[in-house]
């Protein structure tokens, strides 16, 4: 029996991360301190009470306070900027109104990205023969990417409180998709999250070694790559010897 579905990670598997989130972290809370001075409800600067690195100390402990929200990072991203507004000064109302703001704008930054541009007809080509998912740790939004419509399961892990490498996102993701583990393929950046968390239930996996940590011994069922531009040739390789 064929190769019948594939899962994809998205950061860093189908387009380069380090290169949005080095921008849209800074901005996106300089954008915060701007604003909330500008109000002058607090004669201190935002900036000189909570610098970014003190934000960025507030998500990392907010991990370590809610550990069944450590992976949802679009909720311990805007409570931590929820709960520093509010020792800065602000009431709950009005910190509350600034943190999704805030968030709105993270997120606008988070989406200002290419997908490589083997990407798009890759897709259009699969989604043809094979049925397609996402299983993301992030909070990227393909649709406002429009490339939903190839895929027809979206799992955000954080989201469900099971972040990669848990198993229930995969698990979830094979049921929705009408398939067993045999005869799925998972295409990730992340040797723990992604390859091997795929493979120990079963099912194919690709590593995009785009860090180029090189070679390594590979358990069974296990391929790599460097690039996305190279998995046509392993999934017709899979196709073949699934037969």
């Amino acid at each position: 029996m064929a190769l019948d579905a594939i899962t994809f990670d998205l950061d860093d598997t189908l387009w380069h991360n380090g290169p949005v989130m080095a921008h849209a972290e800074p901005t996106h809370y300089q954008w915060l301190v701007e604003q909330i001075d500008a109000c002058a409800e607090v004669a201190t600067s935002l900036a000189d009470s909570f610098p970014l690195e003190a934000y960025q100390r507030l998500r990392a402990s907010l991990m370590q306070r809610f550990p069944l929200s450590r992976g949802d990072h679009s909720w311990i991203r805007e409570r931590a900027m929820f709960e520093l507004l509010q020792v800065h000064g602000l009431d709950e109302e009005r910190a509350r109104t600034w943190a999704a703001a805030g968030f709105d704008r993270f997120m606008q930054l988070r989406h200002t990205l290419e997908p490589f541009p083997e990407v798009e007809p890759m897709f259009e080509a699969w989604a043809q023969r094979y049925r397609l998912g996402i299983i993301t740790n992030g909070n990227v939004d393909v649709r406002r990417l429009k490339l939903d419509h190839h895929f027809d399961v979206i799992i955000l892990a954080g989201e469900m409180h099971a972040p990669k490498p848990d198993t229930r996102p995969f698990l979830s993701a094979l049921f929705q998709l009408g398939t067993v583990p045999y005869r799925a393929l998972h295409v990730g950046d992340n040797w723990e999250e992604d390859v091997l968390a795929a493979q120990r239930l079963g099912m194919h996996a690709v590593w995009i070694d785009a860090k180029n940590e090189g070679e390594r011994e590979l358990p069974p069922r296990v391929h790599r790559v460097t690039h996305v531009r190279e998995l046509p040739e392993i999934v017709a390789l899979l196709d073949d010897r699934i037969r």
